[in-house]
């Protein structure tokens, strides 16, 4: 497939472009900055500015948009503007892109994230759970209605409800581990709080599968199996480093380091791939020791 891909430079976006160039398929990212983004991915073929979408859209079979602001960080109003607008609104310039083309992309693949759900607690949740009501919830809501207009257009569209994306080199991890490498890492809060994570090799994974099966589409959880609670998270990343990870970071603690941010880190959601399991996904990393093991070895 020609495939257009946004997020393409992202800690996520690089290795689904590997994973997908691999597979044979042809890539174009739309970027902020195309060069950029050409000299640090080198599976694509092109690259556009956002502004030349209709362009960029000519001849694609397909599109993969997981392009995103970090929702690490303090949540001032201008970090949750950006945290809103680069995916609410990116989405639907995407689609909006789509209506005057007389030939269209059989597939919309969009990421959006296990806040969909809100806090939880023990409750398991599939694709069928109701929303949450926060603010990245909110947020997650917004971004895959964009995205479902797509359907209007005989688009078939999945929506990837992605959870903690585990991988070498960045995502949630690379900024756990300074402090648990010191011995100096564990729970968050209480600990009792469920944390959904996956593989980043799962995520590109689950894409490819997306893209092939056309029985596929609509809300889609992208979690590893197990679930865990964030203190046997914390225990198991001590565990391959070899490290104590027993002292606890206090919830008053993170909030007043981190603000808004840190109701996310002390949120339970035990999100289960209900549907990417009946449909016969097998996930490459269903455990989290493994996947651990695996990440801190490649990097």
């Amino acid at each position: 497939m020609k495939i257009l891909i946004t997020g393409a430079t992202g800690f996520l976006g690089r290795r689904v472009c590997e994973v997908l160039s691999q597979a044979g398929h042809t890539l174009t990212a739309i970027s902020r900055d195309p060069q950029r983004a050409k000299q640090r991915v080198p599976a694509l073929t092109e690259a556009f500015r956002w502004d030349a979408l209709g362009e960029a859209l000519k001849g694609c079979d397909a599109i993969v948009h997981l392009a995103g602001e970090t929702v690490a960080g303090r949540w001032t109003n201008a970090k949750k503007k950006a945290i809103r607008d680069s995916r609410v609104v990116s989405t639907r310039n995407l689609v909006n892109a789509l209506a005057p083309l007389s030939a269209r992309p059989r597939v919309l693949i969009s990421a959006s994230a296990i806040g969909y759900y809100g806090d939880r607690g023990e409750e398991a949740l599939t694709e069928d759970s109701s929303p949450g009501s926060d603010f990245l919830a909110q947020v997650c809501r917004d971004w895959e209605s964009e995205a479902a207009r797509a359907e209007s257009f005989g688009i078939r569209v999945v929506r990837l409800r992605i959870g903690l994306v585990l991988g070498p080199g960045g995502g949630a991890l690379q900024a756990m581990l300074p402090l648990f490498k010191l011995g100096l890492g564990g729970p968050m809060g209480s600990g009792n709080q469920f944390w959904s994570w996956v593989h980043r090799d799962d995520v590109a994974g689950a894409i490819a599968f997306a893209l092939e099966r056309e029985d596929l589409r609509g809300p889609i959880n992208v979690t590893a199996p197990q679930p865990v609670r964030q203190r046997e998270f914390a225990r198991a990343l001590g565990r391959v480093l070899r490290r104590p990870a027993i002292l606890p970071a206090p919830a008053f603690a993170l909030k007043i380091a981190l603000g808004e941010f840190a109701s996310e880190l002390l949120s339970s959601k035990k999100v289960l791939p209900q549907r990417l399991q009946q449909v016969g996904y097998r996930f490459r990393f269903a455990e989290l020791e493994s996947a651990l093991q695996e990440i801190l070895a490649a990097g």
